[in-house]
């Protein structure tokens, strides 16, 4: 395995990332426009959506609903799971909530890191993992925003009782669908995965020189510009003390483990796998933050968004990656 930490550590998506660390520590003049930023942002999501599409239009939907159905279990119950878990912290409710959707939906950027991984050590994956990106990004946040709701309304409540009581649908409105399903994340990869999948074979050659081709250009600026956020945000960690820190790192291990178990059991190959941790154990920072800052305000964004950038995004990109896909190699090959 630390072959693998050692080639992770090298490659240029990890470096670009602790580069751009470095310039913000060393305060640097170093910066992104943030009307660039949003034009990476929406590239990646385009190109994900895309590729998750024209994936998914190559399978008999039927043959891929045990992985779609896996997928699904872990974008619902992931955030429950990490409810439970900061009960036991003194985390107000507000700032839980924030880590559940953040924790429980997915990094776009992360899963893009983890494919190119996988590409660079030359091994397959099943194509259609590019649409359960899509499919778990919005149930967690979903899912939180709801709980969150219902908080609200009996502050009485515990965790733990909310988490597995009988649905409050009636608690559910057109604004906490319009935050979680129509945010400008979830809406663009939806739409794209919809696009995709209808052109199917069609899409490929128009699309391929931009959003293909140039993925991985495009991903190494993007890591830098997150370099630098996270750098900023490591300084309002701290504030919050070592466990939330400790949270950070033990989710992603949790949950990524988690994942990996899951992808296998529901016939993933060892890439395929690999792929299911990395979305069980990453987090949100584009379509969570965007969600809870409307419907959750009293969630504090140094919080969910320096634990997610700050602690788990960095740890994905240099063990978590790799250990994902050591867990798979184990599951499938007895640790061949």
């Amino acid at each position: 395995m630390s072959e693998i930490v050692i080639h992770n550590l090298t490659s240029p998506f990890v470096l670009i990332f602790l580069l751009g660390m470095i310039a913000t520590i060393f305060k640097s003049d170093l910066k992104i426009p943030s009307s660039i930023s949003e034009v990476l942002s929406l590239f990646l999501l385009i190109a994900i959506g895309l590729k998750g599409g024209i994936a998914l239009s190559q399978y008999d939907i039927t043959m891929i609903m045990a992985p779609i159905g896996g997928a699904l279990l872990l974008g619902f119950f992931i955030p429950i799971f990490v409810l439970i878990i900061t009960k036991w912290t003194k985390l107000d409710f507000a700032n839980s909530i924030g880590l559940a959707a953040s924790f429980g939906s997915v990094s776009i950027v992360t899963y893009g890191a983890a494919i190119s991984f996988l590409e660079h050590s030359a091994v397959s994956y099943e194509g259609f993992m590019n649409a359960l990106v899509v499919l778990m990004e919005s149930p967690a946040i979903i899912v939180s925003i709801f709980l969150y709701k219902v908080m609200e309304k009996n502050e009485s409540i515990q965790v733990s009782s909310v988490a597995f009581s009988s649905p409050y649908t009636r608690m559910i409105d057109k604004e906490i669908i319009k935050e979680s399903i129509f945010g400008k994340s979830v809406f663009i990869l939806l739409g794209c995965l919809l696009i995709g999948f209808i052109s199917a074979d069609a899409a490929a050659p128009i699309v391929q020189p931009l959003f293909f081709d140039l993925y991985n250009g495009v991903l190494i600026l993007f890591l830098l510009n997150m370099g630098l956020l996270a750098g900023e945000r490591i300084t309002e960690v701290k504030k919050h003390g070592i466990s939330l820190i400790g949270l950070a790192i033990l989710f992603p291990i949790v949950f990524g483990s988690f994942g990996v178990v899951i992808g296998s059991i529901v016939g993933l190959s060892v890439g395929g796998a690999t792929l299911m941790g990395v979305l069980a154990g990453s987090a949100s920072y584009i379509a969570a933050p965007a969600a809870l800052k409307t419907s959750v305000k009293k969630a504090n964004p140094s919080i969910y968004l320096g634990l997610s950038l700050g602690i788990t995004f960095p740890f994905n990109l240099i063990i978590g990656i790799p250990m994902y896909f050591h867990i798979a190699k184990f599951l499938t090959f007895g640790g061949i």
